[in-house]
């Protein structure tokens, strides 16, 4: 799994990005073509699997984008031991839970029953 960062900064009508950790770099007229060639330029670097990613706006003209190459297969590691866990010690933890809500439930009705409102 493959953690890529860009620096993106607009000058004039193009905006570039250069990664923090080595020398891939992508540039284009919107942040939105940007974003696609930046997400290929780390594919051609590592293609491992899926890909996610984060762009966030620092300034008008500057920006932070995160690729994420191999995430779903993680995600969908971390989803099927999930899937398997409920059948061991995880009934007694969703009954605590209920028994919780129930608790919290009869703690506002109580509140209810006060016999004056706070809007008279």
């Amino acid at each position: 799994m493959g953690v890529f960062t860009f620096v993106c900064r607009n000058s004039g009508d193009e905006w570039t990005g250069k990664s923090l950790s080595g020398d891939l770099e992508a540039s284009a007229g919107s942040t939105f073509d940007l974003q696609r060639k930046l997400v290929q330029t780390a594919l051609s670097s590592d293609s491992s699997g899926g890909v996610q990613s984060s762009f966030s706006f620092v300034t008008p003209t500057s920006a932070v984008f995160q690729v994420i190459v191999g995430a779903s297969a993680a995600a969908a590691f971390v989803g099927g031991s999930a899937a398997s866990a409920p059948s061991g010690g995880a009934a007694p933890a969703a009954e605590e839970k209920k028994e919780e809500k129930k608790e919290e439930k009869k703690e506002e009705s109580e509140d209810e029953d006060m016999g004056f409102s706070l809007f008279d």
